[in-house]
């Protein structure tokens, strides 16, 4: 998987140690080890934590480092994510570049499974959803502020915070996701 690979080099070109990252990210020292050499997948959670200590993207690491002016991305060309413990999908229908920008995703949560919990994200960074399908809990904060949407409803919040999502429904949720971090100055 170039998730791996591409963890590697960023780390390396920020000049991190493996110490360095697992203390940004707070994944262990030997969970990012085995990642970078292609023994593990990380579920999106942790995934999105090593994004949040490298300050770039999901999507970057996950390989989607297109930067042109019109990019046209077909359907069977996309990049899933599918999270091999929960079933968690995740598919970008937008290009995402390094550090900063939108990117808009379609999320598929199987009935009854969580995202598990997401790691704040910078301050500025901003998240809309909205529900196509099913029902979603979303948990925002620690002590987690939550909120259900059913099927036709949205909602915006600052991402600086940690946040879950949740399908309490019997079938699969469908949402889609725009994450803003266009504004955000390194």
């Amino acid at each position: 998987m170039e998730f791996g690979a591409n963890v590697k080099k960023e780390r390396k070109k920020k000049n991190l140690t493996l110490e360095e990252l697992s203390e940004r990210s707070k994944v262990s020292r030997s969970m990012l080890s085995m990642i970078e050499r292609g023994e593990k997948n990380p579920t999106i959670q942790v995934a999105a934590q090593i994004a949040e200590g490298l300050e770039v993207t999901l999507s970057y690491l996950l390989g989607e480092q297109q930067k042109h002016e019109v990019i046209l991305i077909r359907s069977d060309q996309r990049l899933v994510y599918k999270d091999e413990t929960s079933g968690v999908e995740r598919h970008l229908l937008s290009p995402s570049f390094a550090t900063k920008g939108i990117e808009f995703i379609h999320n598929i949560i199987p009935p009854f499974q969580s995202t598990g919990a997401f790691p704040a994200h910078k301050k500025g960074v901003k998240e809309y959803i909205h529900v196509v399908q099913g029902t979603l809990q979303v948990e925002l904060g620690e002590q987690p502020d939550t909120y259900v949407l059913e099927e036709g409803d949205s909602i915006y919040f600052e991402a600086d915070l940690q946040h879950r999502f949740t399908n309490m429904s019997h079938q699969p949720c469908h949402y889609f996701l725009i994450i803003d971090s266009y504004q955000i100055t390194m």
